[in-house]
């Protein structure tokens, strides 16, 4: 297994690391519990970044990048945040509450130069007058009432669940509206405001909010629970929720200047690190479930505005978890200025976390079983992949699927690829289809399935997406 250490003058100084108990750990132990993870694990690729009185102290990379060419994973290698991404854009709009450009309790609508449903992604949210209760803390706190996203919902409408202000429940869609919000006020996109006013700044040269060519050189590829790859993400398009492109030693500089404060005045860190808002769900996902407990009264388990907060025996912490197909991270920090940042580009990356915490940082007060971090041991059996039999389809029965199919607002491209198809999806790497029978196709990259429906006349008109549910995507013409 490949190890590259970060080399840097505060790493080298440490032969131990302090965790928050008092005790510290040597780095050979950090290794082999690493190591150990990993294989038991089954995970591609981890990236650990140690902190102490608020710097890095120990950054290192073990496993691979790419296993097909063997590839090691270094702490500059791009990998994609996923939601450790909402951490950083609230920093960018603490930055501007710093600046007097936006105001936390000011309704949203008021920075809009049209009502907010006259924008063709809010158009479901016509007539109803919970729009104009939307602020900034509302939106940074996850109590906006809306669905984590809204294709989870039958109908693929956005819409409220609850009243704004009253409740959590963790909402990508509450980002990327206050993603809007920040791009309407400030008449730029979001990749030049957190390239000039927290990247840059913060020295984190190889990040990016869309994809850069320059990545190319040292990227991560996602991996699948399977060992399956997933490729990088190649984002155009900025996304605040979860699209950033950075790597194991930036995002620790991130989290360093969080920590310390640095970029922000002491009193916005503050507010953003201050409870917001109680949690009394029994599990962060799903989102909109009814269970509750109170399990976590005891560390005082609550949101502050894009980080989660609690406390424990050994002072406050709050933190952050970033959760995508071949991506799984954690960030946590602690008054004291110690912290743990863990990176993997593999789906089974969170099955390790807890070991890690607990070892490498001495906590045993994180609220494991709420953020779903089941230990590998603890996990049933991966269900068998499913058997698929291909079968070879003339070009000419392939070129009937080709076109353009919209679902709801997203247009799905399907095109002939020699003896298969491919599905081009916005902002994805191409995914390839496979027939096993005249309509049904297969993904080599996932376990979805497609039909292609055909009218009487021998028309296609529409594409199923078998995805846990039946998704139907019409076809344009």
């Amino acid at each position: 297994m490949s190890l590259i250490a970060l080399s840097c003058g505060a790493c080298a100084a440490h032969s131990t690391i302090a965790r928050v108990d008092g005790t510290a750990i040597a780095r050979a132990e950090i290794d082999a519990t690493v190591e150990r993870a990993m294989r038991a694990g089954e995970v591609t690729g981890v990236g650990i970044a140690l902190f102490d009185r608020g710097e890095p102290v120990f950054v290192r990379a073990y496993g691979v990048r790419d296993t097909a060419r063997h590839l090691p994973l270094t702490p500059d290698s791009v990998m994609t945040a996923a939601s450790l991404s909402k951490a950083a854009f609230a920093y960018l709009v603490m930055k501007l509450v710093d600046l007097g450009k936006l105001e936390l309790d000011k309704p949203l609508e008021t920075y809009l130069r049209k009502p907010l449903s006259e924008f063709p992604r809010y158009a479901d949210l016509a007539g109803d007058a919970r729009t104009g209760k939307l602020t900034v803390r509302i939106l940074l706190d996850h109590t906006s009432g809306f669905a984590n996203w809204r294709w989870f919902e039958d109908d693929r409408r956005l819409a409220f669940h609850f009243e704004p202000g009253s409740r959590f429940a963790y909402s990508g869609e509450g980002i990327a509206l206050l993603q809007l919000v920040v791009e309407e006020v400030m008449h730029a996109p979001l990749d030049r405001l957190m390239a000039d006013r927290v990247f840059g700044p913060l020295g984190m040269t190889h990040t990016s909010m869309v994809w850069q060519e320059r990545f190319e050189a040292d990227h991560a590829i996602g991996y699948d629970e399977y060992g399956r790859p997933l490729g990088p993400q190649r984002r155009r398009q900025p996304d605040a929720a979860g699209g950033m492109q950075t790597t194991l030693a930036d995002y620790a500089r991130f989290l360093a200047a969080v920590m310390q404060p640095r970029g922000l005045t002491r009193a916005a860190r503050d507010e953003m690190l201050r409870p917001q808002i109680r949690i009394d769900s029994l599990h962060q996902f799903p989102t909109l479930a009814s269970e509750t407990t109170t399990s976590n009264r005891a560390i005082d388990l609550a949101y502050g505005l894009g980080w989660g907060v609690y406390h424990t025996a050994h002072g406050r912490a709050f933190f952050k978890e970033g959760h995508d197909d071949g991506w799984r991270h954690y960030a946590v920090g602690f008054d004291s200025g110690r912290g743990l940042l863990i990176m993997t580009n593999s789906s089974n990356g969170e099955g390790i976390f807890q070991e890690l915490i607990e070892t490498l940082l001495g906590n045993r007060d994180t609220p494991v079983e709420w953020e779903g971090f089941t230990p590998y041991a603890k996990q049933p059996p991966r269900k068998p992949l499913p058997i698929h039999h291909v079968l070879t389809l003339a070009p000419a029965v392939l070129d009937r699927y080709v076109g353009r199919y919209l679902l709801r607002d997203e247009i799905i491209t399907i095109r002939r690829s020699g003896d298969h198809l491919a599905l081009d999806e916005v902002d994805k790497d191409p995914e390839e289809l496979i027939a096993e029978g005249e309509r049904d196709f297969f993904s080599t990259a996932s376990d979805q399935t497609f039909t292609f429906v055909v009218d009487a006349d021998g028309s296609v008109t529409a594409m199923i997406a078998h995805v846990g549910k039946d998704l139907e995507l019409r076809r344009l013409p």
